[in-house]
C-alpha cells in the first residue's frame, strides 16, 4: 500500500478542498461508467469500482483509484479509462467549477490485495502459535 498522502499547504495532510474535488471527481467518473457514456467493450464488459481520487494541492492532477469487479483485467480496464481520459475530463470539467479541469491519471486501487494480504498474514499458524502463547 505505497499510496502517498498527498499534503495541505499545513503539511497535515490534503485539505477539504482536495478531498471534494476529489470526492467530485470521484462520484463523476463512476456516474459516466454506471450510465455507460464511455463507449468501450471493454468498460462495457466490467463492472468498474472508482474507490478513490485524490488530487495535487494546485487541484491539477487527480489520481483515480480503480479496480474492476472481480479484479481481473485490471490492466485493459485502466488502459481503456485511459484512451477515453480527455472525453471523461471534459464531462468532469463540466460538472466542477474549478479554473482548470485536473488531468486524470488512473490506477490499480492495491487495497484490496493489501487487506488480502494482512488477512492471510493474521491467520497464518505462525502469528496464530505467537497468539496462543500469551
Amino acid at each position: 500500500m505505497s499510496r502517498k498522502k498527498s499534503s495541505s499547504k499545513t503539511g497535515k495532510g490534503p485539505s477539504q478542498r482536495m478531498l471534494r474535488v476529489g470526492e467530485m471527481v470521484r462520484h463523476k467518473v463512476a456516474e459516466l461508467l454506471i450510465r455507460g457514456e464511455i463507449h468501450d467493450d471493454v468498460l462495457a464488459s466490467h463492472v468498474v469500482s472508482i474507490s478513490e481520487v485524490r488530487i495535487s494541492p494546485d487541484l491539477k492532477l487527480a489520481t483515480a483509484y480503480v479496480m474492476p469487479l472481480g479484479g481481473k483485467d485490471t490492466e485493459k480496464v485502466i488502459a481503456a479509462l485511459e484512451r477515453h481520459k480527455k472525453f471523461i475530463r471534459a464531462e468532469v470539467a463540466q460538472t466542477l467549477d474549478l479554473k482548470y479541469a485536473p488531468d486524470i491519471r488512473f490506477r490499480e486501487d492495491e487495497t484490496f490485495e493489501e487487506v488480502s494480504r494482512i488477512d492471510r498474514l493474521l491467520f497464518s499458524e505462525k502469528v496464530r502459535r505467537d497468539v496462543e502463547k500469551k
